[in-house]
């Protein structure tokens, strides 16, 4: 079983913020607060889409940007709604805290849809502050900011491909020139000693898993070699592709190669005889190519086989064969790996950040996301926006947490970072 990770970072989108504005229209001489509220910022969604095999995508980029929203607007119009983006990942992703390790969720159907950074809050404008005795307020409040995640994305790789065939065929240099996998290759027996996997993409969206699975000897049904290894393998894949020596130049016949490995696949599960499989007939860049390759399609294409002619060492008949291979993959069912069920533990929604109020050493501290909120719509120039924010810090319990701590006239408050003398 190989696993795919991927580690990218998410960030929602800001809400827009509310509007500071009033009527100003002619036969309406009272006016009044007309700002509208900001638009909600753009969520990032994670969606399982059954077309995508691999995590590839997400090595190539890291950060992820949700839309904002849109600031409120005059005549009591509300901001535009920020954009969600929409991340496509594999069925059978499992989705990880980037900093704690712990599972958020685990994306097991196609079309499942999970929002993994929500989107920030438009804020007020401030049409919605006005009251009886606040009848102009000339302050507005801010758009929250939206989620930031680190999070990791681990896919449970099954190969959708397996490159089998005696060692020293050229399934290591194919798997090469296929994808980007770097496997050792060299001229002699037994190179690959454990499947190297590779990604092969087709189009934008498309792409598979290939295995150069280990090669095999006669007798690995009973273990020999590399044996049950290699056939374990083999289960997992939906198309097999049989790469053949066309050359001969090994010593070996290349028709009878075919039917000695298919013979320990039967042996191994005989209902690996069902397994899709397509030739290919390697090192056609040899001399001794030509005197093979007929041989080889009148055994093979009466029986159903499809047969590609390739050189792994000039690279000629590559393309072909992954298209070939791509054809044939499109028209199998997959069966998606997940994870077990019992290791998903879900994130519970995270409550909103409580108030701090301390002391440290002489200074009297108040923080908090709702106080940094509060803060950023207050205009201080204006007298009903500085009561409406004396009178929520009251609401809110923080005047009379400073008292418990002992705060004086004139003592100085630090919120958020701004100092601020405290008067009763």
């Amino acid at each position: 079983m190989f696993v795919d990770v991927a580690k990218i970072v998410v960030k929602a989108g800001k809400g827009g913020d509310g509007a500071v504005a009033f009527r100003r229209e002619k036969y309406e001489p009272a006016g009044g607060p007309y700002g509208g509220d900001g638009g909600q910022g753009g969520s990032i969604i994670l969606e399982g889409d059954e077309g995508i095999r691999t995590l590839m995508d997400f090595r190539y980029k890291r950060f992820y940007k949700a839309e904002d929203g849109e600031n409120g607007k005059t005549k009591n119009q509300y901001g535009r709604k920020g954009q969600d983006l929409i991340l496509k990942v594999p069925v059978g992703t499992l989705v990880k805290d980037g900093n704690t390790g712990r599972v958020i969720v685990d994306i097991k159907e196609h079309k499942q849809r999970y929002v993994i950074a929500k989107g920030g809050k438009g804020g007020r404008g401030n049409s919605k502050f006005a009251t009886p005795t606040r009848q102009a307020p000339r302050f507005a409040e801010p758009g929250t900011k939206g989620e930031e995640k680190t999070i990791i994305l681990e896919l449970k790789l099954l190969a959708d491909v397996g490159l089998i065939g005696f060692p020293n065929v050229g399934k290591s240099t194919i798997l090469s020139i296929l994808s980007a996998a770097k496997p050792k290759i060299a001229n002699y027996h037994f190179t690959t000693l454990k499947p190297n996997l590779g990604v092969v993409r087709v189009g934008e969206e498309q792409s598979f898993v290939i295995a150069d699975i280990p090669g095999l000897i006669e007798g690995a049904h009973e273990g020999a070699g590399l044996g049950h290894d290699f056939l374990k393998h083999v289960e997992r894949t939906k198309l097999l592709v049989h790469v053949l020596d066309g050359s001969g130049i090994e010593g070996r016949d290349p028709i009878e190669d075919f039917y000695k490995i298919n013979e320990e696949l039967v042996k191994y599960n005989p209902k690996l005889k069902n397994k899709h499989q397509i030739i290919v007939a390697n090192k056609m860049d040899l001399p001794q190519f030509r005197d093979w390759i007929g041989k080889i399609k009148d055994e093979f294409e009466p029986l159903g086989y499809r047969v590609f002619s390739l050189s792994a060492a000039t690279k000629e008949g590559i393309k072909e064969l992954k298209y070939g291979i791509w054809e044939v993959l499109k028209d199998i069912e997959y069966e998606y790996e997940t994870f077990d069920e019992k290791m998903v533990e879900y994130f519970e929604e995270p409550e909103e950040e409580p108030i701090i109020v301390k002391k440290e050493e002489d200074q009297y501290i108040v923080e908090g996301s709702f106080i940094e909120r509060l803060l950023y719509s207050v205009n201080f120039d204006d007298l009903d926006s500085l009561r409406y924010f004396q009178n929520v810090l009251k609401q809110k319990g923080v005047v009379d947490k400073l008292r418990e701590l002992g705060i004086k006239e004139n003592d100085t408050v630090l919120i958020c970072g701004y100092e601020f003398e405290f008067f009763e």
